[in-house]
């Protein structure tokens, strides 16, 4: 959580920015007295203890990162998929690729493991870190 209040997101990305961590994608929802800021780093650790040593409050969550076909009715078979096997989506955002062909988008589930056993039998595509950050 960070303040809903002007200068509140330069403040983390100086932040991140002095400790030399890049932010792969973000996502920011705001309340009444708060903003709800979702990152992805690829030096999550780093991250974290870069924020908290600020007096940031950090929470991890594991997350998931699909690949999905960018083309209607993309989403809607992983979704199928997912509710089939009673796995609760939490939220999720994404992000197209610049081919344009496919989309990224970042699921947080109730079951992750499981998630991973179902996608992976379902021959959808759950891209590890490598793929996400390009190492």
């Amino acid at each position: 959580m960070i303040p809903n209040q002007p200068g509140a997101l330069v403040r983390i990305c100086e932040i991140l920015q002095k400790a030399q961590i890049n932010i792969s994608t973000l996502t920011l929802a705001d309340t009444a007295d708060f903003g709800i800021l979702r990152l992805i780093i690829k030096d999550w650790e780093a991250a974290k203890n870069a924020l908290e040593s600020n007096a940031l409050v950090v929470k991890v969550s594991d997350v998931l990162a699909i690949s999905i076909p960018n083309e209607p009715g993309g989403l809607l078979g992983i979704l199928n998929t997912l509710n089939s096997n009673k796995i609760n989506v939490e939220y999720m955002y994404g992000f197209s690729l610049a081919t344009g062909k496919q989309s990224v988008q970042i699921f947080r589930l109730n079951d992750p493991d499981h998630a991973i056993d179902i996608l992976n039998k379902a021959h959808i595509c759950v891209l590890g870190s490598g793929e996400l950050f390009g190492n």
